[in-house]
């Protein structure tokens, strides 16, 4: 069963083009490309212009817990830590059959 990865983040208004430049740049082509990552979307909310949900697919959470050991991961932190005044808190799913 697929796990899924849910990463809640706000971000001042100002910094909305920013967070969206850098995940289409950085960060996506660098999760999609993990061993387990079967999908990587970006959602924006319509309500909040600062807030954010990166929602990604994975086999498993060992296919996470290896990501989150990579370098790649360590580049997509440096990345994000630009944006300054980010909060994230980040949490995983399974989907109910």
């Amino acid at each position: 069963m697929s796990v899924i990865r849910l990463i809640y983040t706000q971000v001042p208004a100002d910094q909305a083009d920013v967070a969206i430049a850098n995940w289409k740049q950085h960060c996506a082509p660098l999760m999609i490309k993990q061993p387990g990552c079967l999908s990587e979307k970006l959602l924006h909310s319509t309500q909040e212009p600062g807030e954010f949900i990166s929602y990604s697919e994975w086999d498993s959470e060992a296919s996470i817990q290896g990501y989150l050991k990579s370098r790649d991961h360590q580049e997509i932190k440096r990345h994000n830590q630009s944006i300054k005044g980010a909060s994230v808190e980040t949490k995983l799913y399974t989907l109910v059959q």
